[in-house]
């Protein structure tokens, strides 16, 4: 590939990301100890990628990093301990080999957290359909009578005795 196709095929991205393959990693390393305009490029666009990231990065609920930092050291502590005995070395390095490296988050509320405006939407929703509720109740029942009302005086407009002069 060109130079230029670098810079404007999306590679570069696909590189800081960690999406290329072995062979697009090897060469694109290559060109990058050779070429200042690439490196530069680069360089430019990772720091534009780490304030985009850093910009848009959503806060971890509070008392987990505790948390994390308590599995961390607890893990490290156990990576570190020597076995006693040649059973449990074998079990242990077993363990390890089979240990994930990532660190397992338990939650312990089940709510749904929703942002602090979408809050104030949800509950004047509320309030505005309770309102309409009562009065379509109030303009259903008044039309109700309104008509029970007609009906009668129409009765009793049938029923009346034409008056004599």
């Amino acid at each position: 590939m060109k130079n230029h196709q670098y810079l404007t095929s999306g590679v570069l991205e696909a590189y800081l990301l960690g999406l290329v393959s072995e062979q697009e990693k090897e060469e694109l390393e290559r060109l990058l100890a050779t070429d200042e305009e690439v490196l530069a490029q680069l360089n430019e666009l990772e720091t534009d990628m780490e304030a985009y990231f850093l910009n848009n990065a959503v806060p971890p609920p509070p008392g987990i990093r505790e948390k994390i930092e308590l599995r961390i050291n607890e893990t490290e502590i156990k990576k570190w301990q020597q076995p006693t005995s040649g059973d449990s070395s074998k079990k242990s390095s077993e363990s390890r080999s089979n240990d994930p490296h990532y660190v397992n988050v338990e939650v312990d509320n089940t709510h749904i957290r929703v942002h602090k405006h979408w809050k104030i939407a949800f509950i004047a929703v509320f309030i505005l359909s309770k309102i309409f509720l009562i009065t379509g109740l109030y303009f259903y029942f008044k039309a109700n009578s309104l008509e029970q009302e007609v009906i009668r005086l129409k009765a009793e407009a049938q029923h009346a005795v034409p008056l004599r002069r």
